[in-house]
């Protein structure tokens, strides 16, 4: 009998798990109370996105968090065996490591950041680099003990500093950390520039403006993402005040960047530019804009220069966005920090291989009061596949 009910649970476990293989997109979405609810909560979702699925818009599982932390972004290593939280209301980087289930939250204090926004780890794994946009620093930690070593402020005594940063991107290959200059956390001051930061040592190298008008612009640079596969290396730039798209260029004969700007999103009536994507060829750009809601899409062959193609509806507030790992699916998240007529709440799901059509919406967390902050794929999905068998067997 024994012999019979091990083999009936071996076959439930791999029947479970090839139909989770065939159809499974499961993503993470770190979400808040909108302001109107009695009780504020925070949690993150894993969520089935699949529109092909039966749990299509169903959370199959929540972490909770702390109602205070404002947890904002979610962010993966290089291997994507780990997740960190980032947080604008604590002092405290979140860990979360994906190899193991039930996830976990493990806290890893950094007394000296304030609001907390991106992080990036390097390209071997070992150190990433987080934006304080609250005490105008970026610390570097080890991303093997998560351990915090150093604070990176001024460039040894030069008159170059890292103000309000957010936005960050690294390449090791060059040896390059860029931070945006973005804003105040109470909004009463703006950046109007990006900084360049020696990875290996922290050294802060110079600064640069990305704003066609005079200074003090007040562009507020927010995401800064180096285009994939592009020889010599080019990064993109959101200004997300001044509504505009930038390129920075790297000169290999000089080590150093030149900035131009490639679109203005006002003649499309559009403002605050606010995140970018590629897909994994690297020849299409996508960028959210949270007012009133739409995602653009660019032929980005030509990293330096990318060509508009589309503008596509999302919501108010549109901000993150993923795409499936066949390309088939984009999706927007659409709600920036609780704004007022910037947070829908909805994620926009768009038919890319129709030309961009909008399928509709997943109104999930919405419905129930909430808004997410961020969306990302959640990868390993042996382990959803794991956590699925144990459901179904228990």
């Amino acid at each position: 009998m024994r012999r019979i009910r091990l083999l009936t649970c071996i076959g439930l476990l791999f029947l479970s798990c090839t139909s989770i293989a065939s159809a499974e997109l499961l993503a993470l979405l770190n979400y808040e109370s909108k302001p109107n609810q009695p009780v504020r909560r925070e949690g993150i979702a894993i969520m089935e996105i699949d529109p092909e699925s039966a749990d299509f818009g169903k959370i199959l599982m929540e972490v909770p968090l702390p109602p205070d932390l404002v947890a904002h972004h979610i962010f993966f290593n290089r291997d994507r065996t780990k997740a960190y939280l980032t947080a604008l209301n604590k002092s405290v980087l979140h860990a979360v490591d994906l190899t193991r289930f039930p996830y976990r939250l493990r806290a890893i204090n950094v007394p000296e950041c304030q609001v907390l926004e991106d992080l990036v780890v390097s390209e071997d794994n070992r150190t990433w680099y987080l934006t304080c946009m609250g005490s105008s620093a970026v610390i570097m930690g080890d991303a093997v003990t998560d351990r915090p070593t150093k604070v990176v402020r001024t460039g040894d005594g030069a008159p170059v500093s890292v103000r309000y940063p957010h936005g960050i991107a690294i390449h090791n290959g060059i040896d390059r950390v860029l931070v945006t200059s973005t804003v105040k956390p109470d909004m009463s001051e703006a950046g109007d520039s990006i900084t360049v930061i020696e990875a290996s040592s922290g050294a802060v190298l110079s600064t640069h403006r990305v704003s066609s008008k005079p200074a003090p612009s007040k562009s507020a640079p927010v995401e800064v993402m180096f285009s994939p596969n592009a020889v010599p290396p080019v990064v993109h730039i959101t200004n997300m005040m001044e509504g505009t798209l930038w390129a920075g260029v790297w000169d290999p004969t000089t080590a150093s960047f030149s900035f131009h700007e490639i679109d203005d999103f006002g003649p499309r009536q559009q403002g605050m530019p606010l995140e970018m994507l590629y897909n994994a060829k690297g020849d299409r750009l996508f960028v959210t804009t949270a007012k009133p809601g739409f995602v653009n899409v660019y032929d980005n062959s030509d990293p330096r220069h990318p060509k508009f193609l589309q503008a596509i509806p999302a919501a108010a507030g549109a901000h993150h966005s993923l795409l499936s790992p066949d390309e088939h699916y984009l999706f927007v998240q659409n709600s920036l920090l609780n704004l007022d007529g910037m947070s829908d709440g909805s994620i926009t799901v768009i038919d890319l291989e129709k030309g961009g059509r909008v399928m509709g919406s997943i109104d999930t967390l919405k419905s129930q009061g909430f808004n997410p902050n961020c969306i990302m794929l959640l990868p390993n999905h042996f382990l959803e596949g794991n956590l699925r068998a144990r459901l179904i067997l228990e």
